[in-house]
């Protein structure tokens, strides 16, 4: 039996588990603007080739050096974005009660989010960041302006819910995922601030999750990266911490630390999952590139062999959909295996249908793939 008819078999006995848990997400949000880079306009509309690589956009960036060059961004859609909201939205379809603090708008919440915010019973802080996703078949270039995330705080967030709701927030979830360190300038400061001022204060709950997405940190020194990731580390006696990591975040994280990073073949991903998670001393540390992926726990080390598809529909956002699939067998009892399987049909899911799976259409991917 392979790990594709394991997981169903897990999947099916806890498949209702999912609606008795809760999710707490936070803290960034974007309004995400997915374009296609215009190589060659042959008529009006999307009568028009596109820039197929990453390679091909940057050439006809480098040939403009010394002169000028002008390219056209085609709009494919525009919609709710950010690592969090992303998150959220997904563990919402596969049926996890799930709230959501971030930035969504103030002091109204952007129409793009009104429906996600209700569904959540959102508390926002600030306005939502804008993101340009120009997509290739050889990956995507986020351009971001993410000014407005400059206001997101302990402080702020207190300010505006209060004492008693802020604990009362976290107390009640059986996940709490905290996502998008890298582009929230004060996120390690409301890591610390949580475990001053929260943590202490909360009850005791059976197997409560801390998930943690860096979410691409090349931008940040290596002393941020190091203190965001053994401030991370201090959370694992208050329950179990998950780091996700895609295989370019896993590799500067393993360099930041020290150590080998891992390529893409299996050996080397687990290999890598285990010594992150060591190093760290966290519960579990999970590595997704978009082929396959591995995670590491004290019962040791795991790998899947993912869903690839050449030709998305989508591909901003697959992650993040890895990362719900990933946690919601975490919260429903799946075994590492299985939480990987999970994570990989989410997104698998996602990039082909542009829309978030149900663990229903899960069920149903599991069993045509």
């Amino acid at each position: 039996m392979d790990y594709r008819k394991r997981t169903l078999e897990e999947l099916q006995s806890r498949i209702g588990r999912a609606a008795e848990r809760t999710a707490l997400v936070g803290l960034d949000g974007f309004v995400d603007r997915i374009v296609h880079p215009v190589a060659q306009r042959n008529g009006h509309g999307a009568n028009f080739v596109p820039m197929k690589t990453i390679t091909e956009f940057g050439e006809r960036i480098l040939a403009a050096s010394g002169k000028s060059t002008n390219i056209e961004l085609y709009p494919v859609m525009e919609k709710l974005g950010g690592n969090g909201p992303i998150m959220a939205n997904a563990l919402l379809s596969a049926g996890v009660q799930t709230r959501y603090v971030g930035a969504l708008g103030k002091p109204h919440v952007h129409d793009l989010f009104r429906d996600f915010a209700e569904r959540t019973q959102a508390i926002s802080i600030t306005e939502p960041s804008i993101t340009i996703a120009a997509e290739f078949s050889d990956g995507k270039l986020m351009l971001g302006n993410t000014v407005s995330l400059d206001d997101i705080t302990f402080d702020a967030l207190l300010r505006q819910i209060g004492e008693g709701a802020l604990f009362d927030l976290f107390s009640r979830a059986d996940l709490i995922g905290l996502v998008n360190w890298t582009m929230i300038p004060h996120m390690t400061a409301f890591f610390t601030a949580l475990l001053a001022r929260v943590i202490p204060v909360l009850p005791p709950r059976d197997q409560r999750i801390w998930f943690f997405d860096l979410a691409d940190p090349e931008k940040r020194s290596r002393g941020d990266l190091v203190s965001a990731l053994r401030t991370i580390a201090r959370f694992q006696p208050h329950g179990s911490v998950t780091l996700g990591l895609n295989l370019k975040e896993a590799q500067q994280v393993a360099t930041a630390l020290g150590l080998p990073p891992p390529e893409s073949d299996a050996a080397s991903l687990q290999a890598g999952a285990a010594a992150i998670r060591e190093a760290l001393a966290v519960g579990t540390v999970v590595v997704h590139p978009k082929e396959s992926a591995a995670c590491a726990n004290r019962d040791g080390t795991f790998w899947i062999e993912g869903p690839y598809t050449p030709t998305p529909k989508i591909t901003t956002g697959a992650g993040d959909h890895f990362n719900a699939g990933f946690v919601t067998g975490q919260l429903i009892g799946l075994s590492p295996e299985a939480c990987l399987t999970v994570g990989a049909c989410f997104s698998g899911h996602y990039v082909r249908t542009a829309t978030s799976p149900s663990l229903y259409d899960v069920d149903a991917f599991l069993r045509d793939w």
